[in-house]
C-alpha cells in the first residue's frame, strides 16, 4: 500500500505507474519517489526453457494478449499486492509504440483486469515533468534503440524525432561476439580453454552482468584512437593500452578471463560512425537542424538524456565531448548557430526518470481525470485515442454526457479569482 494512503482528502486510492520498457518494467504508485519495483518485461513458460519477451511487435495478437495479460497479472498480485480495479493506471510509452501493442495492453487493462481508467503518456514529455522545464531536447538510450524527440514549450516536435538501433541489445550483440572471440575460461579440469569449447552461445543475463560491471565509455580521444586501430586500413594505427584484464566467475567452478581489450571497445559502437555518417551524438544534432530555428538555442541548452543504456560510466561526459567535437565540422557549424549544449542532471537515476514523471503526473488527480480513458468510454468505442501531445480530449470521453463536467482548472498565475 502506499505511503499515507488515506490520509488525502479526495479519497482516492492512488493510481499505479508502469513504465513497460523492452527489457525491464519499472513500476510503482503514483507520488512516490522509486518505484517499487524493476524486473525483466519476460514471463516463464514452464514448456519452454528460455523466458518469452512481454514487449514483442510482431506477433499475432491473441497471442501477444495470453502473455501481456500473465505479466500484468504479476505486477498487480506479486509485486504491487493491490486490487486493480480500485486504482487508475498510467502507461509511459514511447512515441514509437505500434498501434496494436497499445490497443491489446488496453484490451487486457479494461476487459481482464476491469481498470477504472487508463492514461498513455509519451516517456520523453514525462521525464521533463521532474525538472519543472517544459522545453528540451530528450535522448532516450533504451535496450532497443535510441530516439531523440524535441519537446518546446511542452509540445513534442513529432516531425523531428530521430532513431537508431543503438542502444542495450546492440552492446550485448557486440560484447558475446567479443566474448566468444578473444576471451578463455579456467575450468576444474584445465585452464585457458575457449570460451566456445565450453559454452556454445552466452546468456543475456551473463553479458549484461558483464557489461555493467566491467564496460565503460572511455573520453572522446581515447575513443576516436580505438575507434581508428579497429579500422586499420593502412595498418599504421595504434591501440591505446587497454585497461587490465578481469576475471568473471560464471558458476562455482568455470571463471571466465574478460580481455581488457574488449572492456572499453564494445560500447564504441554508439559513437562510431556508420557508413551514413550517423551515432548518438548525430541524432541530436540532425533533430536539432529540423526544429524551427527560434527554437534552437533553447533545446540546445536543455539536453535530457534518459535510458538504461545512460548510466554506462562515462556515458554523458563522451556524449557532450563528441557533440562539441562534431559541432565544428562544416556540416553542422555552417547550419548551428548556437554551440552551447548542456545536459541537465534529473532527480533520479537515467533508466528510472520516465517513471518518476508519470508518477508526478498520476499524483496531479484533477488532471489525471480529466485527461485519461475510462473504462465506460472504452467499452462503447473500442479504441484508444493517440495520447502523443496530451492535449484536453472532448469531455464526453471521461463522463457520461447527462453527468456535470469537472471544473476546469485555473491556470497558474492568472488573474482571475
Amino acid at each position: 500500500m502506499p505511503l499515507y494512503e488515506g490520509l488525502g482528502s479526495g479519497g482516492e486510492k492512488t493510481a499505479v505507474v508502469i513504465d513497460l520498457g523492452e527489457a525491464f518494467t519499472k513500476c510503482g504508485f503514483a507520488g512516490e519517489i522509486g518505484p517499487r519495483c524493476i524486473i525483466p518485461s519476460e514471463i516463464k513458460k514452464p514448456d519452454v526453457a528460455k523466458p518469452i519477451k512481454v514487449v514483442q511487435y510482431n506477433i499475432n495478437t491473441e497471442e501477444l494478449y495470453s502473455y501481456l495479460k500473465e505479466f500484468i497479472h504479476m505486477l498487480y498480485f506479486r509485486h504491487l499486492l493491490v486490487n486493480p480495479r480500485d486504482r487508475r493506471v498510467v502507461i509511459i510509452e514511447s512515441v514509437l509504440c505500434p498501434s496494436h501493442f497499445r490497443d491489446t495492453l488496453t484490451r487486457v487493462l479494461f476487459k481482464h483486469f476491469e481498470v477504472p481508467s487508463v492514461l498513455f503518456a509519451p516517456s520523453h514529455l514525462m521525464s521533463l515533468l521532474t525538472l519543472g522545464i517544459n522545453s528540451a531536447m530528450v535522448l532516450d538510450c533504451g535496450y532497443a534503440e535510441s530516439l531523440v524527440l524535441p519537446i518546446y514549450e511542452g509540445i513534442p516536435i513529432l516531425s523531428c524525432w530521430g532513431s537508431l538501433p543503438l542502444g542495450g541489445k546492440a552492446i550485448h550483440k557486440e560484447l558475446e561476439y567479443q566474448l566468444l572471440e578473444q576471451c578463455t575460461v579456467d575450468t576444474g579440469l584445465a585452464k585457458g580453454q575457449s570460451l566456445p569449447s565450453v559454452m556454445g552461445s552466452v546468456p543475456e543475463d551473463i553479458v549484461e552482468d558483464i557489461k555493467v560491471r566491467t564496460c565503460f565509455v572511455s573520453d572522446l580521444q581515447r575513443g576516436l584512437k580505438i575507434q581508428a586501430a579497429k579500422f586499420n586500413i593502412d595498418g599504421s594505427a595504434e591501440r591505446p593500452s587497454p585497461p587490465p584484464d578481469v576475471d568473471y566467475p560464471l558458476d562455482g567452478e568455470k571463471i571466465l578471463h574478460v580481455a581488457g581489450p574488449i572492456r572499453d571497445s564494445v560500447v564504441e559502437i554508439l559513437f562510431e560512425q556508420d557508413n551514413e555518417e550517423t551515432s548518438v551524438a548525430t541524432l541530436i544534432l540532425d533533430s536539432l537542424i529540423q526544429c524551427p530555428i527560434d527554437t534552437r538555442k533553447q533545446l540546445a541548452e536543455n539536453l535530457v538524456v534518459i535510458g538504461g543504456t545512460a548510466m554506462l560510466p562515462g556515458f554523458l561526459h563522451r556524449l557532450m565531448a563528441e557533440i562539441r567535437y562534431l559541432v565544428e565540422k562544416p556540416k553542422y557549424k555552417e547550419t548551428l548557430a548556437t554551440k552551447t549544449f548542456r545536459i541537465h542532471t534529473p532527480p533520479a537515476k537515467p533508466n528510472c526518470v520516465a517513471w518518476l514523471g508519470g508518477a508526478i503526473f498520476g499524483a496531479l488527480q484533477d488532471i489525471l481525470g480529466s485527461r485519461s480513458v475510462s473504462k465506460e468510454y472504452y467499452s462503447q468505442t473500442g479504441r484508444i485515442p493517440d495520447w502523443c501531445c496530451l492535449n484536453n480530449p472532448p469531455l464526453e470521453m471521461m463522463f457520461d454526457v447527462g453527468k456535470a463536467p469537472p471544473p476546469l482548472m485555473k491556470r497558474a498565475f492568472s488573474t482571475e479569482k
